[in-house]
């Protein structure tokens, strides 16, 4: 039985949570304290799996507290549910926050907010793999993208559309602003899978204060990693070009589409968590890799007991990005492990993967970085024609 700890000062708001998650007894044990000092305390004596804090408290505000959480026990998933949503707050406890729900919430949302954390814990068996991960508060960028947003900031007339523009450049700039614009405190009916959009969202404000004030947004050490971030972006965005266009062919619909986009510029994002977390090993592995050992995803299972599309997909998940997002990102090397027998993302990002790894000078392997069986399932053997000349075409428009 899994341990959830809820915070908040006022005795109403504890007794309301009480009577709307009463049906999760038999899943759930329910811890309700008025403090933050109390939840420290009971955190000490028993293990807890998700904490979800009010932000507004006297004495040990929310902000302290999650971020208490997060030295001491790395391994749990942090959720705010707050009635305040002004920038300051959301500015204070971005770091420390996985997920930010909004004041009043629906049982429903709330139940499958923590459930879909839990879920995803089987993702990472190593309990120190995991502790990392969930502690993870921002992703590094490349030093020339993260100058270019300072250099944009620092403009008398400084462009919204530029900052998207040089966000949608970056992995972990764009993670991290998708992670922000698709929490409840914006209230949007739908997930946003663009980062220029969720920039326009966000506002110049808000991002300037978050690379600022914050500093979410950190700079890669290019000199002690072997992994080359121009590299993985180019590769990123050659295959969640190449995934839209698989899902247009298909005739998916806009939703489907943007979604799988936004996987295929995701799925490698696990490496760069490992190669930022741990740079002497992983850097190992990326030698090994180039012997050609065995592709890169194997040797990485026999490392750490996960594969970077884990990783990506767990810390994607616990950040709350669409669910078609998280199954793209854990099984685009294995898609036969997920039990779907239609066209999702998966199916468009597990493609595109292949035929941009492969290339087009050796198509005749592209089977081998395919999963035939799988794309037989989902009745999309037939497409692979079409699918080799949609990258012909995306490659001579280059």
């Amino acid at each position: 039985m899994k341990n959830i700890l809820f915070v908040d000062d006022e005795k109403k708001v504890l007794d309301g949570l009480r009577r709307m998650l009463r049906p999760m007894r038999k899943s759930w044990r329910m811890h309700f304290v008025d403090s933050g000092d109390k939840a420290l305390a009971l955190m000490e004596k028993e293990p807890v799996d998700v904490i979800i804090s009010d932000m507004r408290m006297p004495g040990m505000d929310g902000v302290t507290l999650l971020n208490e959480v997060r030295t001491r026990h790395p391994e749990v998933i942090r959720l705010v549910l707050s009635g305040h949503s002004d920038t300051e707050m959301l500015l204070e406890s971005v770091k420390a926050t996985h997920q930010f729900l909004s004041k009043p919430c629906e049982a429903q949302v709330l139940k499958d907010a923590v459930n879909r954390a839990l879920g995803l814990q089987k993702l990472l068996q190593r309990e120190e793999i995991s502790a990392v991960v969930t502690r993870i508060e921002s992703l590094p960028s490349l030093p020339s993208l993260y100058q270019e947003i300072m250099a944009e900031f620092n403009r008398e007339e400084g462009s919204l559309a530029r900052v998207g523009e040089i966000i949608s450049r970056d992995l972990g700039m764009t993670a991290k602003m998708l992670q922000l614009v698709n929490s409840s405190f914006f209230g949007l009916r739908r997930h946003v899978s663009s980062p220029a959009e969720a920039a326009a969202m966000l506002g110049m404000e808000t991002i300037r204060g978050l690379v600022l004030t914050s500093k979410v947004f950190s700079q890669f050490d290019t000199g002690n990693s072997r992994l080359d971030l121009e590299d993985l972006w180019a590769h990123s965005t050659r295959v969640a070009t190449l995934a839209r266009e698989v899902a247009l062919a298909e005739e998916a619909d806009k939703r489907t589409q943007d979604h799988a986009f936004m996987a295929g510029m995701l799925h490698d994002l696990g490496k760069l968590v490992l190669a930022s977390s741990f740079t002497g090993e992983y850097n190992g592995l990326l030698q090994r890799n180039g012997g050609l050992e065995g592709p890169l995803w194997s040797l990485e299972e026999q490392a750490f007991g996960c594969t970077h599309a884990e990783v990506g997909a767990y810390l994607m998940g616990i950040w709350g990005l669409p669910c078609p997002i998280i199954e793209a990102l854990a099984y685009h090397h294995y898609p036969e492990q997920t039990s779907s027998s239609s066209f999702t993302p998966l199916t468009a990002v597990h493609a595109a993967n292949a035929l941009v790894t492969v290339g087009r000078d050796e198509e005749n392997r592209l089977e081998d970085h395919l999963d035939m069986v799988y794309l037989e399932r989902v009745g999309c053997r037939k497409s692979l024609p079409c699918w080799r000349q949609l990258w012909r075409n995306q490659q001579e428009s280059q």
